[in-house]
């Protein structure tokens, strides 16, 4: 079945530096574009950055761009997410997703998102 396991995950100082990583399994990756979507408590799951089923495009939200980064690994297929100057607002469980795609496009919101995993927790006190 599919999985998508997330690491990387920490407790770090605003300003740090931390890098998220999806592994997927179970799926043809390449046929997948990407997402990293966040969850604060008590908020909605928002939008964090997407990336193509190739790599050649991606997308972030306001609130990181500049910051993150956000890149693909197509034959070991993984997702990363490098996350510099980190803020305290950063503060959230993190998830990859994964969304079956017949072009370059991809979603800047969860629901077409066919699969998900199980997240990953980051802190950045101030």
């Amino acid at each position: 079945q599919v999985q998508l396991v997330e690491s990387g995950g920490g407790l770090v100082q605003a300003g740090d530096s931390l890098r998220l990583s999806c592994a997927a399994s179970g799926l043809t990756f390449s046929s997948y574009a990407m997402g990293w979507f966040r969850q604060a408590p008590g908020k909605e799951r928002e939008f964090v950055s997407a990336i193509s089923r190739s790599g050649g495009s991606t997308n972030y939200a306001e609130s990181v761009k500049g910051r993150f980064t956000i890149s693909r690994d197509n034959v070991k297929n993984t997702v990363s997410l490098q996350m510099n100057s980190l803020k305290p607002e950063d503060t959230a469980v993190y998830y990859c997703a994964a969304d079956r795609r017949t072009s370059e496009n991809y979603y800047t919101f969860p629901g077409p998102y066919d699969y998900w995993g199980q997240g990953t927790q980051v802190t950045v006190s101030s």
